[in-house]
């Protein structure tokens, strides 16, 4: 049509698609460096295995996912492996030298701001055992842990990886398979590494607030070929089916393991990244979504 111009807003979108790399890219990394930094914040951040813990579900370099907003919803999950920060009774698990240059700190700031540094001194990586009001010992006549009475089969325990059962209980280490009866504070739970030979846990430090988690472990995504989910294992969602009454305020919470909430929030943030790349307003992609 004759005399037809463009509108502003139209012009101003050719104009941002004509924008050179040299110019664009900058801008690019300075948007995914902000996600990754809002991501690592209040949803998933990637961990680093230090120990041996954790042995055989978990190896020594293994960088796993953990959800950081699963448990606003909901309680922890006898069987779920998290992360959390230790009390004082505590002991880092793992001591390293660290370098004190500008060029090792400035990486180690990087890394922490987008979720990929070495997890803290007082950062741990358990499986949960017991929650508040129930009693947890070891052992029953098969040398199972038991959980308000009932013995538990766990299947992660490698052979040869479970605590020595012909040692005495004692107190203030970890390295006897028995202990007595622990009945868990409200707000506090019981949590145990699946190299029970090597891990320094709640059989010797004591239970763990629940306010200290920090979030769920999910997946594991390096090294590829270790790829793989963290689910709960099939034991415990027996236990839980068989045994309803046991700590009835956490399992009305809980919602019987509502879907990992990041997945719904992932998506927005995406969406909002293709948006800034094409410059295209959030609002108006949306439109064009098919219905």
């Amino acid at each position: 049509m004759q005399g037809y111009r463009p509108s502003e807003r139209r012009r101003s979108l050719i104009r941002r698609k004509e924008m050179p790399l040299w110019q664009e890219l900058p801008l690019l990394l300075v948007v995914a460096f902000c996600l990754a930094v809002l991501i690592r914040t209040f949803l998933v951040q990637a961990f680093y295995i230090p120990s041996k813990s954790m042995e055989k579900t978990l190896l020594v370099g293994d960088r796993v996912l953990v959800n950081k907003v699963v448990y606003d919803v909901r309680d922890p999950v006898r069987g779920e492996v998290l992360v959390f920060r230790g009390t004082d009774n505590w002991a880092p698990e793992v001591s390293e030298p660290i370098s004190n240059s500008f060029a090792a700190k400035l990486g180690r700031t990087v890394g922490d701001l987008v979720g990929v540094s070495r997890p803290g001194e007082r950062d741990f990586i358990k499986r949960v055992i017991a929650l508040p009001g129930d009693k947890v010992a070891c052992c029953d006549d098969k040398g199972r842990i038991t959980v308000n009475g009932v013995g538990i089969d766990e299947p992660y325990i490698a052979d040869g990886y479970n605590s020595d059962l012909n040692q005495p209980p004692n107190p203030s280490q970890c390295t006897s398979r028995r202990f007595t009866e622990v009945t868990i504070p409200a707000g506090e739970m019981f949590v145990m590494g699946d190299h029970r030979a090597v891990s320094q846990d709640a059989r010797c430090q004591g239970p763990v607030p629940i306010k200290n988690v920090i979030g769920r472990a999910f997946v594991i995504v390096w090294p590829s070929s270790r790829f793989t989910s963290l689910p709960v294992p099939d034991v415990w969602k027996t236990y839980a089916a068989d045994h309803p009454s046991a700590s009835a305020e956490h399992t009305l919470r809980a919602g019987g393991g509502s879907p990992s909430t990041d997945f719904f929030v992932l998506p927005f943030l995406l969406s909002a990244a293709l948006s800034a790349r094409s410059g295209l307003p959030l609002a108006t992609r949306r439109r064009r979504l098919p219905s």
